[in-house]
């Protein structure tokens, strides 16, 4: 199989199960506009975290890795009415296209609270619990992103973290690409922490060979 069938059938899931979006159509295209990164999770992806977050009942969600607000909007029509999604960003103008992606969905910032600036500096100025937390951010920061996230859940709260899996290079000990080296670094902290339950699952699709970490606090 090629990455051409994987996209394929990435298209073939989602125009089964995912009816039409236009808003969600048009905070890519206006992402793409903008010239931001093309690395947004896939529609299917996009779902599968709507899902995730409704079934843990998830009140508050953090995500950290804004981009363009499309994850974030999946993230935000999981919460109930009275939820609140915060959501870190570094860059300021991935930040402002994602602010207006968002106010065209309905998501005010009674609802999503947008933080620019490094997360690490931001994550210590919040207050928790979190329910759910999705990291999709710097990977070389990944163990630290969990660890900050770890301080603000509860026990039963949800953590996900995307690309883990690095084109299969997480499997290789002699890699010295940053991205690897942190996801690396993050499944040890996972493996060590007495706190978190975690799996992880490799996937291949629109965004070629990848993967996540599904864990739980416990």
């Amino acid at each position: 199989m090629t990455d051409k069938t994987w996209a394929e059938v990435d298209d073939y899931l989602a125009s089964a199960l995912l009816p039409a979006d236009p808003v969600l159509d048009a905070a890519l295209a206006d992402s793409a506009a903008a010239g931001l990164p093309h690395i947004a999770v896939a529609p299917n992806q996009g779902k599968l975290l709507n899902l995730l977050a409704r079934q843990a009942g998830a009140r508050s969600i953090l995500e950290i890795g804004t981009l363009g607000g499309y994850s974030t909007i999946w993230l935000a029509r999981a919460l109930p009415a009275g939820g609140k999604l915060v959501t870190c960003e570094y860059e300021p103008r991935h930040a402002e296209v994602a602010r207006a992606n968002l106010a065209r969905a309905g998501f005010g910032e009674d609802v999503v609270d947008i933080r620019v600036g490094a997360a690490l500096d931001t994550l210590p100025t919040l207050t928790g619990p979190f329910d759910f937390v999705f990291i999709d951010a710097d990977k070389s920061n990944l163990a630290n992103y969990v660890r900050a996230s770890l301080e603000l859940s509860r026990p039963g709260t949800t953590i996900v973290v995307d690309n883990v899996v690095r084109q299969g290079g997480v499997a290789d000990a002699e890699s010295t690409d940053p991205n690897v080296l942190g996801a690396r670094e993050m499944f040890g902290v996972l493996a060590a922490e007495p706190r978190l339950d975690a799996t992880a699952v490799q996937t291949v699709g629109a965004k070629g060979h990848d993967g996540f970490v599904l864990a739980l606090v416990r």
